[in-house]
């Protein structure tokens, strides 16, 4: 019922914008285009810079499907990762009134400002065979995270997070809590009312987050280098093969650079239209 309306309400607003003439200014147009221009042309200069005859050699060889294999899979455990957790942290965030709640948002969104180096190194010194925890979980557990496939998924983990919690929190924050009052006037408990309103209002919102860290995920270099090393087959994803060919073969970095656009573009355009459209 909730979906309706705020469909219901969509269409009521295109409808009013369209008969009164809504447009936009016309010079926004300029700085809009240089903008998409300093977005696309790198990506044609990648294309025109391509070997394209040997593209299909480069792109089958058996150090490029492993690192797409391993980019798909952690990126695909990542992403899941940041839904489990990052919406509940979301819903605190906008929902709860925990003491010293600008600090913990602070402290969600370092990742976003922290250069990925930096943050592969404080999951190694957190879990690395010297580290806060991973001492106590070598030396009791027999367990060692660092240079492995884990410790990829948790350097993915650790940058995409708060895409997805500032994506779903915003759009908490935009639906409002009427609806969920509402529910409670009408004798539905917390958990009822945050399983059969928020949620609902709320998925939007995750979708756009969680596209937003898949492609996050597979981009990912600096805190897996750091934090996972490069290992074919086990640690080494596409960024990083990428970062090792070209050294060695130009073409062959080129190649795959262009085989992570056209996935990255092919996830949002998959996932965006149910996600982002769907929240307009």
């Amino acid at each position: 019922m909730t979906s309706a309306l705020t469909g219901k309400r969509r269409d009521d607003e295109r409808r009013r914008d369209h008969e009164f003439g809504v447009g936009l200014p016309p010079l926004l147009w300029v700085p809009a285009g240089l903008a998409f221009a300093l977005i696309a042309l790198p990506v044609v200069g990648l294309a025109v810079r391509a070997d394209w005859p040997r593209v299909p050699e480069l792109l089958l060889s058996g150090s490029a499907l492993d690192a797409l294999r391993l980019s798909l899979v952690t990126a695909a455990i990542s992403t899941t990762l940041c839904i489990v957790f990052g919406g509940p942290l979301a819903v605190v965030l906008a929902r709860g009134r925990p003491a010293g709640l600008s600090v913990l948002r602070s402290v969600v969104l370092l990742p976003l400002v922290l250069p990925p180096v930096v943050g592969g190194l404080a999951l190694l010194f957190l879990l690395g065979r010297t580290g806060l925890l991973g001492r106590g979980l070598d030396l009791w557990f027999g367990v060692t995270i660092p240079f492995s496939t884990t410790a990829v998924v948790l350097a993915q983990t650790f940058v995409a997070l708060p895409f997805l919690v500032v994506s779903t929190e915003g759009a908490l924050r935009t639906a409002g809590q009427r609806y969920e009052a509402v529910a409670a006037t009408l004798g539905a408990s917390p958990g009822l009312a945050f399983r059969r309103v928020t949620v609902p209002l709320v998925l939007p919102g995750l979708a756009s987050g969680a596209v937003l860290a898949f492609a996050r995920c597979l981009g990912e270099f600096g805190a897996t280098i750091a934090f996972a090393g490069s290992l074919q087959g086990t640690t080494r994803t596409l960024p990083l093969l990428v970062y090792l060919e070209r050294e060695s073969d130009v073409d062959a970095a080129v190649a795959l650079s262009l085989l992570l656009v056209v996935v990255a573009v092919t996830v949002i355009a998959v996932a965006r239209p149910r996600g982002v459209e769907g929240s307009r």
